[in-house]
């Protein structure tokens, strides 16, 4: 999608899907806020959670320090976004989500293979992101 097509399209200032959907977004680091370390995370992709777990969630797999990491985000959210917002999230616009929950998480040291991210927090980093 082109610039002149973002501003011409119906649904304001979406964050398009452009390329390979694990080129979304780029290999990161998050420094622990308890310790000195620092853990290396690199995101894969995303797909219906109702599919592989049987549950109302947008997963998204990333690796942190090479060990898989699945964010399942709320998909309440999505419907409240959409509902407001007048279009839906885009997968680019997830993976931006959920890699910030990631750190926010991994910046308290709270390490899980599976995170479960609530509507609320889904909610909350709409809006910490400036996701319109």
């Amino acid at each position: 999608m082109t610039t002149s097509e973002i501003k011409e399209s119906k649904t304001p200032n979406p964050i398009p899907n452009a390329g390979a959907m694990s080129d979304f977004i780029g290999a990161f680091d998050v420094p622990s806020k308890v310790t000195d370390y620092v853990y290396h995370c690199r995101f894969s992709h995303c797909w219906n959670g109702v599919a592989t777990r049987h549950s109302d969630t947008m997963d998204c797999k990333f690796f942190v320090d090479g060990k898989k990491v699945i964010l399942g985000l709320a998909h309440p959210a999505f419907v409240t976004f959409r509902d407001s917002s007048g279009r839906d999230l885009t997968d680019r616009e997830a993976s931006y989500i959920a890699a910030k929950y990631l750190s926010e998480r991994l910046e308290q040291e709270d390490e899980h293979a599976l995170y479960d991210v609530s509507a609320a927090d889904v909610t909350r980093l709409i809006n910490a992101l400036a996701v319109q």
